[in-house]
């Protein structure tokens, strides 16, 4: 017997509150911007800058005694993180991160000797290999390169759709993304979970993930396109909607379940990219059906795609990739 989460053969008619439920998106996103210039987002060291320590020791890591003896020293933000050298496998070294204090550039050589020194009490054989600092100014190329990022994935998505499809795909794509995008950075504010290079990381995968999505559907909406020339076209999009939706949510609890167990089992080091990638896919799942696809029936699509139209699509738009 095969399981299915969704029944055979739906007919769910998906743009019956369209209306309430782009109004609904709508109103999250301007939330989320709100929440993003009143409260801002909590910027790890990446963004903030800071220092990097790294440590050699003969003996196994525990993060959290490390965690444990730098508590005291109240230091902020800090993240420790156990990395494997290929190059010395006996040695154990551990990467620990400070935030920039307030009002200094970097972490202070009184504040280094104060670590070392508490480290060094709970083991004394540790070593200190290197110390990095990262300033507000490279934070800050940072923060504009991480923008450009975004952008660019964005970009690219509707350079690729409007030749893969038209004009009218690429519109409602891109928007399906921007709103995940929105609405994830929103959430980050809200919660003030930490945000650096690896949620940057997270919304480009959220990125490739809701497209991966739209793609599916919008394919198959470009098929009964050409199938059934007659019905209309929030016919034939409910049609090409519920035809993938097994698909879909199959896809997207399968990996929710692997998110959620890293989530719960990963630890703080990867928390936030998981929580990113969870929320990114429930968004990017409701945005492909409820928002690309509410906005190709408002703005419309050539039904005859047997017909050339130079105005729609572009010379690949008839490849099946």
């Amino acid at each position: 017997m095969r399981l299915r989460l969704v029944p055979k053969d739906t007919k769910w008619d998906f743009f019956k509150t369209s209306t309430l439920t782009m109004g609904f998106s709508a109103l999250l996103m301007v939330a989320s911007l709100v929440l993003f210039f009143m409260q801002g987002l909590n910027y790890g060291i990446d963004f903030k800058g800071g220092t990097t320590i790294r440590t050699d020791s003969d003996i196994s890591v525990d993060v959290g005694a490390y965690r444990d003896a730098l508590s005291s020293l109240d230091l902020g933000d800090v993240s420790i993180t156990e990395v494997f050298d290929p190059a010395i496998p006996d040695l154990h070294v551990t990467q620990i991160r400070i935030e920039a204090q307030e009002g200094d550039e970097a972490v202070t050589t009184d504040t280094i000797a104060n670590i070392k020194s508490a480290l060094q009490a709970y083991e004394p054989s540790i070593k200190f290999a290197a110390v990095e600092s990262v300033g507000p100014k490279v934070s800050g190329e940072l923060v504009w390169t991480a923008i450009e990022a975004v952008v660019a994935a964005i970009l690219a998505v509707l350079f690729y759709i409007w030749l893969r499809f038209e004009w009218q795909f690429s519109v409602g794509a891109v928007a399906a993304l921007v709103h995940d995008v929105v609405l994830t950075i929103g959430i980050f504010s809200m919660v003030q979970i930490k945000f650096d290079l690896a949620i940057i990381a997270a919304l480009l995968t959220i990125v490739g993930y809701s497209l991966n999505d739209t793609v599916v559907v919008f394919d198959r909406v470009r098929e009964n396109l050409r199938k059934f020339k007659k019905l209309s076209l929030k016919d034939v999009l409910n049609l090409s909607i519920n035809e993938t939706l097994s698909r879909t949510v199959m896809t997207s609890v399968t990996t929710l379940i692997a998110l959620v167990a890293m989530f719960v089992l990963g630890g703080d080091v990867i928390r936030g990219f998981v929580f990113a990638m969870i929320w990114g896919v429930i968004v990017g799942t409701y945005s492909s059906v409820f928002i690309a696809s509410a906005i190709l029936l408002r703005l419309g699509v050539k039904r005859d795609w047997s017909k050339q139209n130079p105005e729609a699509g572009g010379q690949y738009a008839d490849i099946d990739a």
